[in-house]
């Protein structure tokens, strides 16, 4: 069935899926991907030695209500995207914004630091494998999502596929977090946002076949 003709039919004889029923579908399956990740950094790379004292840190909470933030973006555009006529625009536009007020404010950080500074806060320990870890923790909560989807009506698959990439992504670099021991706004604004992105142009390019009627 081609998109239009499914459009059409959706037009006379619609039968809109309740708001409440799509938030309590991803909502679930933000549950599920959170548990998923989580176990997933419990068995395979391992909470930070020193989380209790972290979390009683400024950085710990800030890390984890930028990546929240993100996900909450997504979770926003997917609960708009879900429908035929669903407007995502304020959900990509707060979004955005969340995205360009961290990554703004470690630029920031990088400008008032030395050069020799810059880098050591841009490399930390981890830098090589900071995005690859999100991208791997989020796949099951991408998986989920898409899945999810499929039984609803998207009709931008690549924009809706990437809403779920950031959704998906947002949550893992959350549980990411309890792993992670970095601690800058430079790191944080450079790598888990390439993080958080990477999985949202899979996402996309998943999407786009997944997600088509």
């Amino acid at each position: 069935m081609r998109t239009d003709d499914l459009i059409d039919r959706l037009a006379t004889d619609p039968r809109p899926i309740p708001g409440g029923a799509v938030q309590r579908r991803f909502l679930g399956v933000a549950v599920a991907g959170a548990l998923a990740a989580l176990v997933l950094v419990l068995t395979w790379l391992h909470a930070r030695h020193d989380l209790a004292e972290a979390m009683t840190g400024r950085m710990f909470w800030m890390k984890a209500t930028y990546t929240a933030l993100l996900a909450l973006a997504g979770f926003w555009a997917l609960e708009r995207l879900a429908r035929p006529n669903g407007a995502p625009r304020r959900a990509l536009i707060f979004g955005a914004a969340v995205l360009v007020v961290f990554v703004v404010a470690g630029l920031t950080q990088g400008l008032l630091s030395t050069s020799e500074q810059r880098m050591v806060m841009l490399r930390g320990h981890s830098w090589s494998v900071c995005a690859a870890n999100i991208l791997a923790l989020s796949l099951p909560g991408l998986a989920a999502t898409l899945l999810v989807l499929r039984r609803m009506a998207p009709t931008r698959p690549v924009l809706t596929g990437f809403a779920a990439g950031a959704f998906a992504g947002g949550v893992a670099a959350t549980i990411y977090g309890l792993h992670c021991a970095e601690s800058t706004m430079v790191f944080v604004g450079v790598w888990y946002t390439l993080g958080v992105l990477g999985v949202g142009a899979l996402g996309a390019v998943v999407g786009r076949w997944a997600l088509r009627w």
